[in-house]
């Protein structure tokens, strides 16, 4: 008895011995085995991410931080954002900054009434960080000929763009049940309202569950009838496949994919990688945008740090800057200055004595 406990001791001291000294030497990968117990927290968490799946040539892992400052100069814009809800933004305005994400597509609440309220606080964002904010609007009723007015006043003000508009939803926990739900993308004045943004030269960003069957009937029925209007099918890639998406692209030229990449990276429900959905991006380098979707089930943090996951993998850097920036900066700045914009301006112009050039004014 009294060797075996000798012996037992002698084992454990040189185990302990011998992890010590591999460690010294650098032969057993702690940092690693640390960083998988990282990336394998819950994907709520808002701490710093370890952004899986992305080597360097060492085949370490990059951390969010290294990929932020790899990309920092594509001027990252968030394409679909809820923020304007109870005002979280000015909350997120110096995450945005830290995480280099130089602009953010801002509104609220979806296609209910208490959208009015978040539509005008996406205004208000826009007026005091005009660099930073893209507002969008959905507080309309699809169903009521008044919307028309609305989205006509709304985009003569100075707003960039609809949405987030639910076009279709069984299945969302959230917007399946709100009050203003279309029953698909050509429901009550959704044909008359893609008119609308044609003539403005605006997107309309639309809600679509399940990416399958016949609401994707009716979007393409919308996307044929109004060639051109701009239609985004937002978190394209959520339940959704890559094939999928690249058939719908092939076909149809006004129609944009917003993905989120946080659903693919780091939602548990995501049934495909980032890298599936890479050679569909590489055949419509024009067609895809980047959204956080306000980090939903994962946390605003962790889909940033996703969208720069996939940046990384598209290794190219004239599709990582199509993707993250040109793709949507191209639709905004093509949209023409309005009416109501111009004859504010003619309006200063007299009271301040200042000429302005109005030939080729856009709404920016």
């Amino acid at each position: 008895m009294k060797n075996r406990i000798i012996i037992t001791l002698i084992v454990t001291v040189s185990t302990a011995i011998g992890i010590w000294l591999i460690s010294v030497l650098g032969l057993f990968p702690f940092d690693q085995v640390k960083d998988s117990a990282v990336t394998k927290a819950s994907p709520t968490s808002n701490i710093p991410l370890i952004v899986n799946e992305t080597k360097i040539d060492k085949g370490t892992q990059k951390t969010a931080k290294e990929l932020v400052e790899q990309y920092r100069l594509l001027k990252v814009i968030d394409s679909h954002n809820h923020d304007a809800s109870d005002s979280k933004y000015i909350n997120m305005l110096e995450v945005w900054k830290r995480n280099a994400v130089n602009q953010v597509v801002l509104f609220g609440d979806v296609s209910e009434p208490s959208a009015v309220m978040t539509d005008q606080m996406s205004w208000m964002a826009y007026k005091d960080n005009p660099d930073v904010i893209i507002p969008y609007f959905s507080g309309f009723d699809m169903h009521d000929k008044s919307s028309l007015d609305v989205v006509t006043h709304n985009l003569e003000q100075g707003y960039f763009g609809l949405g987030e508009i639910a076009a279709a939803s069984l299945y969302s926990p959230v917007v399946s049940k709100v009050a203003w739900k279309g029953e698909s993308p050509m429901d009550g004045y959704l044909p008359d309202i893609y008119e609308i943004c044609a003539k403005y030269k605006v997107p309309i960003l639309l809600h679509i569950d399940p990416p399958n069957g016949m609401v994707i009937d009716k979007l393409e029925e919308a996307l044929d009838k109004h060639p051109n209007t701009i239609i985004i099918f937002a978190h394209a890639n959520a339940f959704n496949s890559p094939e999928n998406i690249r058939k719908q692209l092939e076909k149809h030229p006004n129609l944009y994919a917003d993905f989120y990449a946080g659903f693919t990276a780091l939602n548990p429900a995501s049934t495909n990688k980032l890298e599936d959905f890479v050679p569909v991006m590489k055949q419509f380098p024009d067609q895809f945008m980047l959204s956080t979707d306000s980090g939903f089930d994962i946390g605003e943090e962790a889909a940033i740090g996703a969208m720069y996951q996939l940046l990384d993998k598209l290794d190219d850097p004239k599709l990582a800057r199509k993707i993250a920036h040109d793709n949507l900066d191209a639709i905004i700045r093509n949209q023409p200055a309005t009416e109501t914009q111009i004859a504010e301006i003619r309006k200063k112009s007299k009271e301040t004595g200042q000429s302005y050039d109005l030939s080729h004014l856009s709404k920016v």
